[in-house]
């Protein structure tokens, strides 16, 4: 109870952090250049994608190590880690897709480039979590199951080094890497409110994460009582 209520609290920091961090991006970060991009007050998004990718990328990788977990050593907590994982990278995955297309509406016109690699890419990878999910969802939970869905999320984890050294190998309509300083980098003051907005998903996607693994913890319990409930009944 008392490791739920701190997950709890840890969430509750994380979400005012984020909400700190989309109120400086939109009243302290100065705009950048109008020159540099076709619709500057869109930009401001920025403060909230890039972290929710740089969470969904934290969740992904707890996917692969909770999938790496089960296969090797069969190992509940392994399982329990990837449900969860999966789970909140799917969130967060689903944060990034949304608010990629509203500013790329304003900035490229288009809300999406089907051209661009980086872009389909953690597409494709949020779309695998949706069919981990719901999968699991769909399937009674066993050896069988449980093989299926950890292949799933080994395999499909290789997105994201892709997704991530996309955007300098195969550069198209996304920006490029951030970085800061005077000549074409990041602003010192948007760089402040940048990774205040990574630090504020960071403590979120924790909190998420280890909460979630205690809910799949409860789910499992359940079941194995309900099993040994009909065990009886025959």
């Amino acid at each position: 109870m008392l490791t739920r209520k701190a997950d709890i609290l840890i969430i509750i920091a994380g979400l005012m952090l984020a909400g700190v961090t989309l109120i400086l991006g939109f009243t302290y970060a100065p705009s950048v250049d109008t020159e540099a991009m076709n619709a500057p007050h869109a930009q401001r998004i920025f403060y909230w994608h890039v972290p929710a990718a740089w969470a969904s990328f934290i969740a992904f990788g707890c996917l692969f190590v909770g999938s790496l977990a089960w296969f090797w050593k069969r190992a509940d907590w392994g399982w329990h880690l990837h449900c969860a994982g999966s789970e909140v990278g799917l969130l967060f995955g689903l944060m990034v897709i949304t608010s990629g297309p509203i500013w790329g509406q304003a900035e490229w016109d288009r809300p999406w480039d089907w051209f661009d690699i980086r872009l389909n890419s953690f597409l494709a990878l949020t779309a695998l979590a949706a069919f981990v999910v719901l999968g699991k969802r769909t399937q009674p939970d066993g050896e069988a199951t449980r093989d299926t869905f950890s292949a799933v999320g080994l395999f499909g984890f290789l997105l994201v080094p892709l997704t991530a050294l996309a955007t300098n190998l195969w550069q198209r309509t996304h920006p490029g890497v951030i970085t800061v300083g005077n000549d074409g980098g990041l602003d010192p003051v948007m760089a402040q409110v940048f990774w205040l907005g990574v630090l504020s998903f960071t403590v979120l996607v924790i909190g998420m994460i280890r909460l979630h693994i205690g809910i799949v913890k409860l789910e499992c319990q359940v079941d194995e009582i309900q099993i040994n409930k009909d065990a009886e009944m025959i």
